[in-house]
């Protein structure tokens, strides 16, 4: 072909732009009102931020988190007994949940036939049990784990409580994370003669720990500030002790404010206030592990 025609081929025309011309009103209208929405909820939970903050202020020293519960004296009242009990809990409640919930998810996503009775049924109980409120799972604990299997009104019973209220948001994140990894990466694998755990194990889990991370930190994000079903598991308001191992009695910090909050003092409102701080600590501590985690996986993959 030689350069004439080439010179004379046809170009497509330019479109030509709009221009003086804003966004429909309607499309305005929608920005704005999302921007309006946005603004309230920043603004209710950093009033709310700021009310706790200046009223657990004169609390906030070594001795909400060095002493012990005190109903008579106040001013030396301390929540360590509530403290290390939340840690326990909700150290157990991982350990529990997130290796059920993550193997759960890898079955259903990559071994089960979804032709089968069986993992429909799971699948629809899971999503199921997602939406069933949380004074439920403490009827279920109280009379299954509590009674049932005899384990008492002890730190393995609340875990294993909030494990099962948590488990359907780690099952079902999991395996949102674990679908979004390219089916081109599986087939490499394979195509190299890796076996199909093999595939899993080396390719797909570690492209799937953020998205997991993620569904990992609502679930326990959750569990750390459930107060009703650990109340219907006979979670104590007054425990001068710390728990020693999962046969121990607990008590937990929402158990704790509730406790301080229902007095009619002012100095409990304070520390019932000064509790919720260190609620929220341990929970951006705990959340800033799990993100810690994800950021690093994804830079890795």
């Amino acid at each position: 072909m030689s350069t004439d025609v080439i010179d004379k081929a046809p170009v497509a025309p330019e479109v030509p732009r709009l221009k003086g011309k804003g966004k429909p009103w309607r499309e305005r209208f929608f920005e704005l009102s999302l921007w309006a929405s946005l603004a309230v909820g920043v603004i209710f939970l950093v009033s709310l931020l700021a009310y706790v903050v200046t009223e657990g202020w004169p609390r906030l020293d070594p001795r909400i988190w060095t002493n012990f519960p005190d109903i008579i004296d106040p001013t030396n009242a301390g929540a360590q007994s509530a403290i290390m009990g939340t840690v326990w809990v909700i150290a157990f409640t991982a350990v529990y949940c997130l290796p059920t919930g993550i193997l759960t998810a890898i079955y259903l996503e990559e071994y089960a036939d979804p032709t089968r009775w069986w993992n429909r049924l799971i699948e629809i109980n899971i999503q199921n049990l997602a939406a069933v409120p949380s004074i439920v799972y403490g009827i279920l604990g109280l009379g299954v784990i509590s009674r049932g299997l005899g384990f008492g009104q002890t730190v393995m019973t609340a875990s294993l409580t909030l494990s099962l209220l948590v488990l359907p948001t780690v099952i079902i994140a999991s395996r949102e994370a674990v679908r979004a990894v390219p089916q081109s990466i599986r087939q490499a694998s394979l195509a190299l003669g890796a076996t199909q755990w093999q595939t899993i194990w080396r390719q797909v889990l570690p492209a799937a720990v953020p998205g997991m991370a993620t569904g990992s930190i609502l679930a326990l994000s959750r569990a750390i500030g459930e107060a009703a079903p650990l109340l219907l598991l006979g979670g104590l308001t007054f425990i001068t002790f710390n728990p020693t191992g999962v046969q121990s009695q607990f008590t937990v910090l929402p158990i704790q404010i509730f406790n301080w909050i229902s007095q009619s003092r002012a100095e409990f409102t304070a520390l019932a206030a000064s509790a919720i701080v260190i609620l929220l600590v341990i929970l951006l501590a705990m959340n800033s592990i799990a993100i810690w985690l994800r950021n690093r996986y994804s830079r890795r993959w």
